[in-house]
């Protein structure tokens, strides 16, 4: 059997867009925001394209600093990508989304790569990076399904601190319903690319078993945290 993985040809990875162009066509048949799919497609791709390149780049430079300024970028993008759910309270969520994200994505980070992983160096690009990625992926998920129904809650006159239960038990159903699928329905992406890399399966099961704890407790954090700093904006004092 051979372990390594083969490069994928232009041409065929080109097919992969099919199934996602079918369901562009799909949302236009039905009067739906296909141009928003298309446009999120074609970000995606100039993205990736563009970040593969630039990995290369950080991965050979082996600096502390650019991997903090890339921690930084990832913290600040995801706390504005995070509210696109409550647009018109952007700016004044913001700066709530921002603490949120970097204490409970933060902590998580530095717990799994210094704790679990015990990174030599501390910063090693080729682990850091992607960790981190999945980590405040998946909060800036959980913070975004939050912040859209504690505002879709807080405007059916619900209070606040019911509010606050019904949007952070909603923003961890994805994450949940992923704890009860892997193993029986799926097989994740940290534990697919192991497995397809060559790495013994009852090895990729403790990464997976890893990215799954990180993933809940970072996303957990974050949007609780998220879901306490924004009250008074939400709620407003009496004056005396």
């Amino acid at each position: 059997m051979n372990n390594s993985l083969q490069s994928i040809p232009l041409l065929n990875l080109s097919l992969a867009f099919i199934p996602a162009l079918m369901t562009i066509v799909i949302l236009f048949k039905w009067s739906l925001n296909s141009n928003n799919a298309l446009y999120s497609v074609s970000r995606m791709l100039v993205q990736l394209l563009i970040i593969g390149y630039f990995l290369s780049y950080i991965f050979e430079s082996d600096s502390a600093g650019i991997v903090i300024i890339i921690l930084a970028v990832m913290v600040f993008a995801s706390s504005w990508i995070a509210l696109g759910t409550v647009v018109d309270k952007r700016m004044q969520l913001y700066k709530h989304a921002f603490v949120a994200l970097a204490v409970g994505g933060g902590f998580t980070l530095i717990l799994i790569t210094q704790g679990v992983l015990a990174l030599d160096p501390w910063y090693a690009p080729a682990s850091m990076v992607p960790i981190a990625g999945m980590i405040f992926a998946n909060a800036m998920n959980s913070v975004s399904l939050a912040a859209e129904r504690l505002n879709a809650e807080l405007s059916r006159d619900v209070p606040y601190e019911e509010a606050k239960k019904i949007a952070l038990q909603a923003s961890l159903i994805p994450v949940i319903n992923a704890l009860f699928a892997v193993g029986l329905v799926s097989l994740p992406g940290m534990m697919t690319g192991q497995i397809l890399s060559g790495v013994p399966p009852h090895i990729a099961v403790r990464y997976q078993i890893m990215v799954m704890c990180m993933v809940l407790g970072s996303a957990g954090m974050a949007t609780a945290y998220f879901l306490v700093l924004v009250k008074p904006v939400f709620v407003k004092e009496p004056d005396n």
